[in-house]
């Protein structure tokens, strides 16, 4: 299952982010997942989930906006966003389709929380 080595590269990231930003917790992740990125969303969440409780991302929510497949039809000229895995164009049928979008993974944003000071 890929969606592991994926979750541990996102809580890298978000660990690298928090210690540019002096955070010392990070309470939502959100991310931008296209139909034809090959990651399973309940995999990603699941495993999002079992990593989370080792590091800064503990208690931290993952936002998930599935990117539809933004297609541009060579043949009628038309953009069309087609929420499932087709590249043929919805309008002529043709599959001399370029994709425009959706078929990445993107970190979106971070929701992070303020460094504690210590108590000397």
């Amino acid at each position: 299952m890929h969606e592991y080595s994926i979750v541990l590269a996102l809580i890298e990231q978000c660990e690298q982010h928090a210690a540019q930003h002096q955070a010392d917790s990070i309470k939502r992740v959100s991310i931008k997942v296209g139909v034809l990125s090959g990651v399973e969303p309940d995999l990603l969440k699941t495993a999002f989930d079992t990593f989370k409780e080792e590091g800064i991302c503990k208690g931290a929510e993952l936002e998930m906006h599935i990117q539809p497949l933004v297609l541009h039809c060579q043949d009628c000229d038309s953009k069309q966003e087609i929420g499932e895995y087709n590249i043929i164009c919805p309008k002529c049928q043709s599959s001399n389709t370029r994709v425009l979008d959706g078929e990445d993974m993107y970190l979106m944003q971070l929701e992070v929380g303020p460094k504690v000071a210590e108590r000397l």
